[in-house]
């Protein structure tokens, strides 16, 4: 630059000891776990059915469900799981993990005693009465 030139005079800041605060991205967006969405839930359905009319680890000890068995099943252990977590989270200052885990706690559990309740007895069983009857 030469001596004749000039810059145009910059207004003084004083200069910021600290930025201001940002807001919390985390804040901003609105995430919440329960109650799931029906597409979710019928996901979870979908899943019971599989479980209850495939061939499985649990089919192997208590059998298979027909189709239109698992079906009415997994409808009826979703439904009930999910009114059993609605209640739970209501009456306790649950969060919604903690109502997640009830419901998920409450499907496995309704799955099993579905399973047990339609499984053929066991052979022990059969044997175990068959010999109580006969004393």
């Amino acid at each position: 630059m030469s001596d004749t030139e000039t810059t145009p005079e910059q207004p003084s800041t004083p200069p910021q000891t600290e930025a201001p605060p940002q807001p919390d991205p985390s804040a901003a967006v609105s995430f919440s776990i329960w109650p799931p969405t029906q597409r979710t839930r019928d996901a979870v359905v979908k899943r019971l059915i599989e479980t209850l009319s495939a061939p499985s680890v649990l089919s192997k000890r208590y059998g298979t469900l027909s189709s239109d068995e698992a079906s009415a099943a997994a409808r009826q252990i979703e439904d009930e799981a999910f009114c059993a977590a609605t209640a739970a989270s209501a009456s306790a200052a649950a969060d919604g993990i903690e109502t997640l885990q009830v419901y998920s706690k409450e499907i496995s559990k309704r799955m099993l005693d579905t399973v047990k309740a339609r499984a053929p007895p066991s052979p022990a069983a059969v044997e175990g009465v068959a010999a109580a009857v006969s004393d």
